[in-house]
């Protein structure tokens, strides 16, 4: 520790301890933080930074991965062990990603790379001052990620270390299983939980309009652009941006997203200054994103960008003991929004769950106890109402994008317009009637033909005077 820094712990608390065994870039990250109004030690080997953080409590720790007596990786290994609230940043190398990605892996929650930028040294620290305490057993992200098998316990347990990082994330998994739930959730128990949260769906941006959609636009760039525009690049500014079936980015697009990221700096089309911004990424897609790599139609280097930490969301058919209790939360939920009581699910009804296959994961539970809900009579639902062929989706789970999900979903479709269509043929229109045939709520019903397309249809007579 030099002689200054003794001086000045004299004077005020010391807030962030600094390891690096090159004078120059001690000396230089310690003066920058001083200017910013805090106190520092500073150590140039692991044994000295180890004893000093067994003496004495710190905001932030910074450390280089490289040092005389050995590596930095050991310090972000004790402090995560030992020092749970004390967030740690590491200083590698230019290009020593794998460096990087192990201390986040260790426990890190960010990185520089040499040399130093000081504008992202000043923001790292701002960030890390800000990360919230350990979260312990007071939360609960449970109450978000519903079940108690083993995969969920340990899906929940990465989330809270991946909430106290700023490393991006990818999550992988099939379609329906929770990828941007666990991204939401990952954003709220992190420190940006109070800035936005901006999800975007990659697969869903017609490609010429992408540069406009993630970066923004000035007043007159282009035929049509009437006024400026922010991106989602600084709607995001200072949260979250999640990318969602980002494996669906052209290349063309995947170039100019690695510079943003890399950058952190975006320009709007017809502006000539790049505007600084500071978002933390989270990408998600149900497609084999190292296969595409591979293919080539995927930039590795974007992807090693993104694939810093990787969380996997595992298939429902892989958590079997989370079913009942999915459904039971599921039911409820569904119930209170429609207005009606809970209904019990038989016997054959939860075994018949059980052995489902659910190649929809969560999402097609959802679907079909929305359906089950609608068309049941009384307050049960039976095997009947879910209108399951487990006999048929055997093994469908291993290939999601196979077209039985599709079927099974028109299948269902047709199976509600017909069990409507009946009631209301029965009743000569009248929705209130069918509703009580059917024994769901009228507002129940008028959701249902609505969404099937059933509204206007020339056996409803549109019931004037009816309400919700």
């Amino acid at each position: 520790m030099s002689a200054e820094s003794q001086d000045r712990r004299k004077g005020r608390s010391v807030d962030v301890l600094v390891i690096d065994d090159e004078e120059d870039i001690r000396e230089l990250i310690e003066l920058s933080l001083v200017r910013m109004g805090l106190g520092v030690d500073i150590a140039g080997s692991v044994k000295e930074a180890l004893r000093l953080i067994r003496e004495r409590p710190y905001r932030l720790c910074l450390t280089d991965m490289r040092l005389g007596d050995g590596e930095g990786l050991e310090i972000v290994k004790f402090i995560s062990e030992h020092c749970v609230d004390l967030p740690v940043a590491v200083i590698t190398a230019h290009g020593s990603m794998d460096n990087a990605v192990a201390a986040l892996k260790a426990g890190a929650f960010d990185y520089l790379s040499k040399p130093v930028s000081l504008d992202q040294l000043r923001a790292l620290v701002k960030s890390a001052l800000e990360v919230p305490k350990h979260q312990g057993k007071d939360a609960q992200p449970a109450a978000q990620l519903t079940g108690e098998s083993a995969s969920m316990g340990q899906v929940r347990a990465m989330i809270e270390r991946l909430a106290r990082s700023q490393a991006p994330v990818y999550i992988s998994g099939e379609s329906g299983s929770g990828k941007e739930r666990a991204a939401r959730l990952i954003h709220s128990l992190g420190q940006r939980n109070d800035k936005p949260f901006v999800g975007v769906n990659c697969g869903a941006i017609p490609e010429n309009l992408m540069e406009s959609e993630f970066f923004g636009y000035r007043k007159g760039a282009f035929t049509g652009a009437e006024s400026d525009r922010e991106g989602f690049f600084q709607a995001a500014d200072g949260g979250t941006l999640f990318l969602d079936e980002v494996a669906d980015l052209p290349l063309g697009m995947q170039v100019k997203l690695l510079r943003a990221i890399q950058e952190k700096r975006v320009r709007r089309i017809g502006d000539t200054q790049e505007q600084p911004v500071d978002v933390r990424i989270i990408s998600a897609t149900h497609q084999n994103l190292r296969e595409r790599v591979e293919q080539g139609r995927f930039r590795q280097d974007l992807f090693y960008r993104l694939n810093v930490i990787e969380l996997k969301m595992p298939a429902l058919r892989e958590r079997r003991d989370d079913i009942l209790p999915l459904t039971e939360s599921i039911l409820q939920r569904l119930s209170a929004d429609s207005g009606m009581r809970v209904p019990l699910l038989t016997e054959r009804a939860r075994a018949a769950l059980l052995e489902y296959g659910f190649p929809g994961n969560v999402r097609e539970l959802e679907n079909i106890l929305e359906r089950a809900l609608a068309l049941s009579l009384g307050d049960q639902i039976d095997v009947e109402d879910m209108h399951l062929e487990p006999q048929d989706c055997e093994g469908a789970g291993e290939h999601p994008d196979v077209a039985l999900g599709g079927a099974l979903q028109d299948y269902l479709d047709s199976v509600e317009r017909q069990a409507i269509n009946e009631a209301l043929g029965k009743t000569g229109g009248n929705r209130t009637a069918a509703a009580r045939i059917l024994g769901v709520t009228f507002r129940s019903l008028r959701y249902r033909m609505e969404r099937l397309g059933l509204k206007g249809d020339k056996n409803d007579k549109g019931d004037a005077g009816e309400s919700a």
